[in-house]
């Protein structure tokens, strides 16, 4: 009772860190000429998400006092950097070419502005939390062959049409004037008078529904059938592959059963082959059995991560531009968790009767977290030498490492000493022998390797549509709220990842072969490898992203994402295997 009560209170308190930028946004009341809130977030090239700048690091006419919002732990992540715009945008007062200011561009700020035109920057703002774009400028390439002879302009007059609904803003649209341009062409100094206009209009959308607009973007008929068409593909791949697996095993068994069964009622100097004559040896304890328990504990937190994470995007926390919230569950949920990796860990690896606990402790906080932390270090450093706001600022480094230190290694702590202290026995039906028996020499597609790539292909088949959809959000501007269609492909990539390790598992039991633990885990995880080779096939095929900043991060944190596939399906896998090994040689006498 006292653990359902604990879990209760983290689920709540991860809701309110997750729902924090709701809550703030959600009741923004406005009277005629009032002034409401417009702040500029960030510029960069539209085909490198991870490459972004604060807005003003471009020439751009600056307010006065540039004031700095303050943000949430996740927006910092996400590489937001909000600051007061330049444009003023009164409640229901309408401009018309309104000059923001004039300014005269010298020759290196020309240059500038040429280069974030050619590389197709983009500019982001926020108007009361609504998100707005737009594009810098354009490249005239009309009848010109010579990249020397194309013409880059700046667009200098912004349209902006605001939908309002009684004392609230529903919607923001902008527009460039397509006449209004800068010629940035020659390295010359430039006179810009910088202008914009506004239009007010009346809508009967309410409030609550005003986000609907950018959610609906993934929603729209073509993109549904897409999602659907995936999954029913993956769920007939699935039936069909499992349901003929299901049969073969289920008559395999049935068939050694009565084998063995006959065996025991005939004559007993027949030779022994098959699963059941590797009985003293199916369950010997794995090699290197600190780090098996190190990573069936980081796996087992993973998972725990991925359903909290399912079930705030089920009940609408990540609502299209809710800035940041994503992240800052992330951090936070991880954090909590880490109490179940110690927990895991610690009572499986005093099953195996291993000793050294605390040693095993140390492993399962740096298995995931070691290689995270070392990426993490390059990319920020190459982050801070591009002057990029995905360039984490030294206090919320601060902030992690406190959450690391205070919350993450003490709940470790106190998982581990509890799984310690929980003296479970590890169940095994048969007795192990004192000498391992020998494995006879087995075909090459019997092979850790050649085992994997067949493990990993099969659930890789059943997600590979739902994959471009999520990395083109992940990676790209396209937003992402089929959050259902996503939770059932989940589904079917654990039920099949547990099924096809199971399969492999008896295939390997029945060649004699009883080292079957670690090759379990590492079939279960080999999708993770899988999706890391889709990386590779989007980055060059589906992908425009360029540049050493977008692909190193872009590669970087997918072979973190993937690496955490790897160990959170690696423990689905052994799970499943274990739980069938354990129920097949239940099922048997074992001498």
């Amino acid at each position: 009772m006292e653990k359902m009560k604990g879990w209760l209170v983290f689920s709540l308190l991860v809701l309110c860190s997750a729902t924090q930028v709701r809550s703030d946004a959600s009741d923004h009341r406005y009277k005629a000429r009032d002034q409401v809130p417009l702040y500029a977030n960030k510029v960069g090239p539209f085909h490198n998400p991870s490459e972004t700048y604060r807005y003003f690091d471009l020439p751009f006419c600056s307010p006065a006092h540039v004031k700095d919002k303050k943000e949430a732990l996740g927006e910092v992540l996400n590489g937001d950097r909000l600051v007061s715009g330049p444009y003023k945008l009164e409640f229901l007062v309408d401009k018309d070419s309104e000059i923001s200011c004039k300014k005269k561009l010298t020759k290196e700020e020309v240059a500038q502005f040429r280069s974030a035109v050619m590389k197709d920057y983009y500019f982001q703002m926020y108007y009361d939390d609504l998100p707005i774009w737009g594009f810098l400028g354009k490249i005239d390439k009309e009848g010109k062959a010579d990249p020397s002879e194309y013409k880059y302009y700046l667009f200098k007059h912004l349209h902006f049409e605001i939908l309002y609904n009684k004392d609230r803003v529903i919607e923001i649209n902008v527009k460039t004037d397509p006449n209004a341009l800068v010629d940035l062409t020659e390295d010359k100094e430039v006179h810009v008078d910088f202008m914009y206009t506004v239009k007010w209009k009346e809508t009967n959308t309410p409030f609550e529904k005003r986000m609907e607009k950018y959610s609906q973007s993934s929603s729209l008929p073509h993109h549904l059938e897409i999602h659907w068409f995936s999954i029913i593909n993956s769920c007939v791949t699935v039936l069909l592959l499992t349901g003929f697996l299901a049969t073969i095993l289920m008559r395999v068994l049935k068939n050694d059963f009565v084998k063995y069964a006959h065996d025991e009622e005939t004559a007993e100097d027949q030779e022994e082959t098959g699963w059941k004559y590797i009985h003293g040896d199916v369950f010997r304890y794995p090699k290197q059995k600190s780090l098996f328990a190190a990573a069936l504990g980081s796996g087992t937190q993973l998972f725990t991560l991925a359903i909290f994470i399912f079930v705030l995007a089920l009940v609408g926390v990540f609502y299209p531009y809710n800035r940041g919230a994503l992240f800052t569950a992330l951090v936070v949920i991880y954090a909590l968790t880490s109490g179940i990796a110690g927990y895991t860990a610690a009572s499986f690896y005093c099953q195996l009767e291993g000793t050294n606990w605390v040693r095993n402790l140390l492993l399962t906080g740096g298995l995931f977290c070691g290689p995270l932390f070392l990426t993490f270090c390059f990319l920020n450093t190459v982050a801070i030498f591009y002057n990029s706001t995905a360039a984490l600022p030294f206090g919320t480094i601060v902030v992690i490492v406190l959450i690391l230190t205070l919350v993450t290694s003490p709940l470790l702590v106190l998982g581990g000493i509890a799984g310690k202290n929980s003296k479970a026995e590890f169940q095994a039906p048969c007795r192990t022998a004192k000498y391992p028996r020998e494995i006879p020499p087995l075909p090459w597609y019997r092979g850790t390797l050649p085992q994997m790539a067949m493990a990993g292909f099969l659930p890789f088949s059943a997600i590979y549509i739902e994959l471009y959809y999520i990395f083109a959000s992940v990676w790209g501007h396209r937003i992402y709220t089929i959050y259902s269609i996503l939770f059932i492909v989940f589904i079917i990539l654990l039920i099949v990842t547990a099924f096809i390790t199971v399969a492999l598992t008896y295939f390997q039991l029945a060649a004699e072969d009883h080292e079957w633990w670690w090759r379990s885990f590492l079939c279960g995880g080999s999708t993770g490898l899988f999706i890391y080779g889709y990386c590779l096939y989007y980055y060059y095929a589906r992908s425009d992203m360029s540049g050493f900043m977008q692909t190193s991060f872009f590669f970087g944190y997918m072979a973190c994402i993937c690496y955490g596939f790897f160990l959170m399906l690696g423990t689905v896998g052994f799970r499943a295997a274990l739980f069938f090994v354990r129920h097949i040689y239940r099922s048997i006498k074992c001498e």
